[in-house]
């Protein structure tokens, strides 16, 4: 058996854990594991769609448990962005504003004669999206905006860390089936905006969980669209789209649309001026460190 570390080393290693890099390195690498055992989960009961979603749940609370676990023990603190405070309220905003959001994209379709519908399916055509939904949502949020946002913008500022993890938001949805670098970048900014401002508004996760679980159970179960580039699978709605690729996405999906980009940017940036009022922007570090010492 190893001897335990002593206190001191304890400590210095404590430390070292719970720097802004390797923070984002080690919950980052877990949560790419988990990322891929959904996945698993979800091919090996693709006909099982509650079996799945049963599976998928368990994984998440085990995300969020290791997520917490990490702050309790390596950081020491509280982990307030998963706070149960505001838990409802902001998670039912996000899932409604999610919905409309991407209910507004599809919507401009119709009317300009692009997304027809032709028919419905039964109501079990939603049951398989609730997986992809939950793991997408809590898994890219636990990894994008709790490890790596929240990680950098303690060490070099709110807006650094809107930049450079939207950025890796978006740039990561390359390794998709049928991804382009256009819907990639279009990511980026829209929805690396978008949710990035919901964690800088809130201090909390559950806003941004909500919109990324909304947006893509609405444009998969409900709408049946393609998501991310991911192949398509039929939902409630029968439809056909015919249209350019600036308004439909193409084959990567409506998030790759100016629509999109248009109405999910505009909402991100209401969020961050709402953020601005606020007094929500945390600068970086040296500022921190220079106004402290011009204050002592």
């Amino acid at each position: 058996m190893t001897a335990p570390l002593a206190p001191s080393k304890l400590g210095w290693l404590r430390w070292l854990l719970a720097t802004p890099p390797c923070r984002i390195l080690l919950l980052g690498l877990v949560f790419l594991v988990m990322m891929g055992m959904n996945t698993d989960v979800m091919t090996s009961y693709a006909a099982q769609p509650v079996k799945a979603a049963a599976h998928i749940i368990a994984l998440c609370i085990a995300g969020f448990a290791i997520y917490i676990a990490y702050a309790h023990f390596i950081e020491q603190r509280q982990t307030s962005e998963l706070g149960v405070n505001g838990l409802g309220r902001e998670l039912g905003i996000g899932l409604l504003v999610g919905v409309g959001l991407y209910t507004i994209c599809e919507l401009a379709l119709m009317a300009l004669g692009i997304y027809r519908i032709t028919g419905l399916n039964s109501w079990n055509y939603m049951l398989p999206a609730v997986a992809m939904a939950l793991s997408s949502s809590v898994f890219e949020e636990l990894l994008f905006r709790g490890a790596l946002f929240l990680s950098l913008e303690r060490w070099l500022g709110s807006w650094i860390a809107l930049v450079v993890s939207a950025l890796v938001f978006g740039l990561t949805h390359l390794t998709n089936p049928a991804a382009t670098l256009e819907g990639a970048l279009f990511i980026a900014v829209e929805a690396g905006i978008l949710l990035a401002a919901a964690v800088m508004l809130t201090r909390r996760l559950w806003l941004s969980i909500g919109f990324h679980l909304a947006w893509n159970y609405t444009q998969s179960a409900i709408f049946s669209g393609i998501v991310s580039g991911n192949a398509p699978q039929q939902g409630l709605i029968r439809s056909t789209m015919q249209g350019p690729n600036w308004l439909t996405g193409g084959q990567f999906g409506v998030e790759s649309s100016i629509l999109a980009l248009t109405v999910c940017t505009a909402t991100g940036i209401i969020l961050l001026r709402m953020a601005v009022k606020r007094g929500k922007i945390i600068p970086p570090c040296w500022q921190r460190q220079a106004s402290t010492a011009a204050s002592a």
